[in-house]
C-alpha cells in the first residue's frame, strides 16, 4: 500500500490538471500560432508559466487504484501488475485465468 499522502497529492494534481485544462490548451493555441504578433505569443506564454506547475498533465503519475502503487502500471485495467494477479487468482476478472501447464 503506497503512503497516503503521495496518493492525496497525485489526487491534488489531478484536480488541477482538470481545473485548468481549458485555460492551458487556449494559452498554448495562441503560442503555437505563428499568424499572431510576437508580443502576444510571448504574453501568452508568460501567462502559462504563472499557472500552477501541477496543473501539467505531464506531472501525472499513474497509480494503481487499489493500492496506490507507481510501479508496474497497467494502464488498461488501471492496477499494479500484484493487484492484478491476486485478483486473477480469486477470479474476480472475468477472461482471466491461471495459466498452468
Amino acid at each position: 500500500m503506497a503512503k497516503k499522502s503521495m496518493v492525496a497529492r497525485e489526487v491534488k494534481r489531478q484536480r488541477l490538471v482538470t481545473k485548468y485544462a481549458g485555460k492551458r490548451a487556449e494559452l498554448k493555441a495562441i503560442v503555437a500560432d505563428q499568424d499572431r504578433p510576437m508580443e502576444e505569443r510571448f504574453k501568452a506564454s508568460l501567462k502559462l508559466a504563472e499557472l500552477p506547475r501541477n496543473s501539467s498533465a505531464v506531472r501525472l503519475h499513474n497509480r494503481c487504484q487499489l493500492t496506490g502503487r507507481p510501479h508496474a502500471y497497467y494502464r488498461k485495467l488501471k492496477l499494479s501488475r500484484i493487484m492484478l494477479r491476486e485478483l486473477a487468482s480469486f477470479g474476480q476478472i472475468p477472461g482471466m485465468v491461471k495459466s498452468s501447464w
